[in-house]
């Protein structure tokens, strides 16, 4: 038997066959063209081809995982149609007459060498990207497929997976996988734990192709992987899962019982929103609400941008959805990985940090008072809330808050209907706001925690970066220190505070948050019943 540890992407046990998959080695060689324009508009034809299967992609993760995991497919959509990096490929095929395939594997090694060289982990973190788009494109010249198949159900061993590997795995063959590499908060690990596949990943073990076909176990509950387990083994796997799946059944028995804990405090449990189709999954999951409303997916994959009458449209159809239960809708957050053609925006060498969010919004009133005007109509058929995303300080509130009283004036005016008690919040995702919250609660009616960007933002650290994962820990001291202050200055204002975010699903921590005295939080719908069940089992009095 051979024992391998790793990190676990959820607490699940499966049992089947190892299959072991291999990336096959693309190394094509130097050929003569006597045409290069017949040779750039074949490789224009395979980009054009890769880059409307990343929009598919795109659309599919979005009602998985969301807007913000999904953007990893815009990402390499946009790689394909418009950047240097085409242009490079182009330029080769044409200066050297050589085929696409090896143009491509020159462009890729030379930017590759450029990023590698710059001390910027934003450009560093780009060479990922760039080796799956070079692959993509390199197996749609090729016309191959390098997606694994089998016959039968079975656990899947790499050395690592990409998502566009992972957003294609046919769920009903593969049991779940394990990886060499990989980190349990990349947009592989995300998009499994969406997808319900079991999975443990930098295990940092190389498995030999002598343990093809035998039987594995993934202990999702303590990363642990047995290959060719004993006969002990295999039959305590096989009744811990049993267990797996009885608890899982059990959640279901949790629908219309309250998120309360056992010496009777009440918790909000609400669900994240980043598309109109993940309506139906709250609505399933039994949440309590919709605390995180992603507005911005409506701005997204298109080249103009949406009406005030197509906005209401969709605000409303949420608010109706959930039938009085409380609909928190974030003004749009484009920007950083989430881009919009049609705000024509500045290329930046740190998007992150740049024109994105609330500062794209007060830069663009014409744009905001759209949205919020559509949001405001919305309002009057239930009941809904507004929230400013990526606040650094007062005045950004104050000016948010300015426009939205303009809006608000205009309506009154013309008299439009919409709920003049609608709650404003903010979010709470940058060390300087949560070091001001006591003087931005008395702005508000309430603080929703972004624990993602708090956390990259408080540690310095990239939470999809390969090369940080042993710098990325959400539950690093300084980030738990902001998040109580936080919460504190909010109550001491006399308003409540809500989480979302990764780190609020993370039942490991849910005590902790729950004695700081978070009110709410708001989770992907499929981790709302986990936790719930969670949070019914902790008695604060201890």
């Amino acid at each position: 038997m051979l024992t391998i540890h790793g990190k676990s992407i959820s607490g699940m046990v499966t049992i089947g066959p190892l299959r072991i998959f291999r990336h096959q080695p693309m190394d094509f060689a130097r050929a003569e063209i006597e045409k290069p324009e017949t040779e750039v508009a074949r490789f224009d034809s395979a980009r054009n081809a890769a880059a409307v299967k990343m929009k598919e992609f795109y659309q599919e993760a979005i009602s998985h995982v969301g807007l913000d995991n999904a953007s990893i497919f815009k990402v390499y959509q946009q790689m394909m149609t418009d950047s240097e990096f085409v242009d490079a490929v182009k330029s080769i095929i044409r200066k050297q007459s050589v085929n696409a395939e090896y143009a491509v594997q020159q462009a890729e090694q030379n930017f590759t060498r450029i990023y590698e060289a710059d001390p910027d982990d934003y450009v560093h973190g780009q060479i990922a990207d760039l080796a799956e788009v070079a692959r993509i494109l390199l197996r749609t010249l090729r016309q191959k497929q390098a997606l694994f198949s089998s016959d039968e159900p079975c656990i899947l061993y790499a050395d690592d997976l990409t998502p566009s590997e992972t957003i294609q795995m046919d769920t009903t063959k593969i049991l779940g996988f394990v990886t060499k590499e990989g980190t349990p908060t990349s947009h592989t690990a995300i998009l499994a734990r969406a997808l319900g596949v079991p999975a443990i990943v930098a295990t940092g073990t190389d498995v030999d192709a002598s343990h093809d076909g035998k039987t594995a176990v993934i202990d999702g509950f303590s990363g642990v992987v047995y290959l060719e387990p004993t006969p002990a083994i295999l039959s305590g796997m096989k009744e811990k899962q049993s267990q797996s799946i009885h608890l899982k059944e059990l959640l279901l028995q949790l629908k219309g019982l309250p998120s309360e804990t056992i010496d009777g405090h009440r918790i909000e449990v609400a669900a994240n929103v980043s598309s109109a189709s993940d309506l139906s999954a709250v609505l399933k999951n039994d949440a309590e609400g919709i605390g995180l409303f992603r507005s911005e997916f409506i701005y997204m994959g298109r080249e103009t941008l949406p009406s005030e009458e197509e906005q209401f449209n969709i605000y409303k159809l949420a608010i109706e959805t959930m039938a009085g239960k409380r609909v928190i809708i974030r003004t749009l957050d484009i920007g950083a990985d989430k881009e919009a053609s049609s705000f024509h925006l500045p290329k930046e060498d740190n998007p992150a940090l740049g024109l994105r969010a609330i500062r794209i919004s007060l830069k663009r009133p014409e744009i905001f008072k759209v949205q919020l005007r559509a949001i405001l109509r919305a309002s009057a058929y239930g009941k809904a809330a507004i929230m400013f995303p990526l606040i650094t300080s007062v005045w950004e509130v104050w000016k948010a808050k300015e426009i939205l009283t303009e809006v608000q004036m205009e309506l009154d005016k013309k008299g439009i209907a919409y709920d003049k008690q609608m709650e404003i919040g903010i979010m709470i995702e940058t060390p300087a706001a949560a070091l001001i919250s006591d003087k931005l609660a008395k702005e508000v009616d309430f603080f929703s925690i972004g624990t993602n960007d708090l956390s990259q933002y408080t540690l310095v650290v990239d939470r999809t970066s390969r090369n940080l994962t042993d710098f990325f820990n959400p539950h690093h001291p300084a980030v738990l220190k902001l998040i109580q202050m936080t919460v504190e200055n909010a109550h001491k204002a006399g308003i409540w505070v809500g989480m979302c975010g990764e780190l609020g699903s993370d039942l490991s921590i849910t005590e902790t948050f729950l004695k700081m005295g978070v009110d709410e939080f708001s989770v992907a719908p499929y981790s709302v019943l986990p936790l719930r069940q969670q949070i019914r089992g902790i008695d604060l009095r201890k």
